[in-house]
This record gives structure tokens, C-alpha cells and sequence, in this order.
């Protein structure tokens, strides 16, 4: 049974909590759910496409995804930034001091959830044909 569509729908929701997130201002949540919600998306995608993926690295996903569909640089550079987001947002040893709640803004929040949207869209793009 392939379900990748279980793994879409749980990236959707996500980023419904991303959004939240941003909302209630847990920026670094907001970042890390992003992130959570494009990695997700992702591996559905793969799913569908007849691989099934481990790992967190959006980048070294998509370069095994490459193998099966094109990924447009723009998508490529999106997954990279939110590959920053998997550990720092949520563990204070990621800083040589306080907690991560003092690292990161509204701005990298808005960015994360853009550059999660994107890479939902792009992969949307392919699941839905």
C-alpha cells in the first residue's frame, strides 16, 4: 500500500501549524514546522514516485528525487534554507547561550513558511497532474 497521500495530507497540516505558529509569534516554531511540513510534502512525492525516502535533509531528498522529476533551482535553494531550520529552532545547545526562542524573527518565520509553500506548490505541481 503506498501512502504517500497520508504523508501530503500530514505536511498539509503542518503547515497549518506553521502559520499558527508564526500567528501566536513562536518564530522558531513557525521555522521548524516549515521545515517539517516542505520534508513531508516531499516524501510524499517520492512515495508516489515509487521511492521511499529516510532522512531530514530537504536538499539530499530532492537531489535522490532528481533521479525521478526535474527540481528547478529556485525549489533547491528554498529546501536549503529550510534545511537550517530542522535542529537550531528547537534545541538550546544549538547557541552558545540562551534558548532559541531568542534567535529567531518574525522575518525568518514569514521566510520559512514562504519558502515551505513553494516547495508544497512545486510538488503539488506533480502529484496532481
Amino acid at each position: 500500500m503506498n501512502r504517500w497521500k497520508d504523508w501530503y495530507e500530514q505536511g498539509k497540516r503542518d503547515m497549518e501549524r506553521a502559520v499558527l505558529d508564526l500567528e501566536y509569534k513562536y518564530y522558531e516554531w513557525a521555522c521548524f514546522t516549515s521545515q517539517q511540513s516542505a520534508e513531508k510534502v516531499i516524501k510524499g512525492l517520492a512515495l508516489k514516485l515509487g521511492l521511499n525516502l529516510w532522512g531530514h535533509s530537504l536538499t539530499e531528498i530532492l537531489h535522490i528525487l532528481s533521479s525521478k522529476a526535474d527540481i528547478p533551482v529556485e525549489i533547491k535553494e528554498k529546501a536549503k534554507l529550510l534545511d537550517l531550520y530542522y535542529i537550531p529552532p528547537r534545541y538550546p545547545n544549538g547557541f552558545p547561550a540562551g534558548k532559541p526562542a531568542d534567535y529567531f524573527t518574525e522575518k525568518q518565520a514569514k521566510e520559512a513558511i514562504d519558502a515551505a509553500s513553494d516547495i508544497i506548490r512545486f510538488c503539488e505541481g506533480i502529484l496532481f497532474k
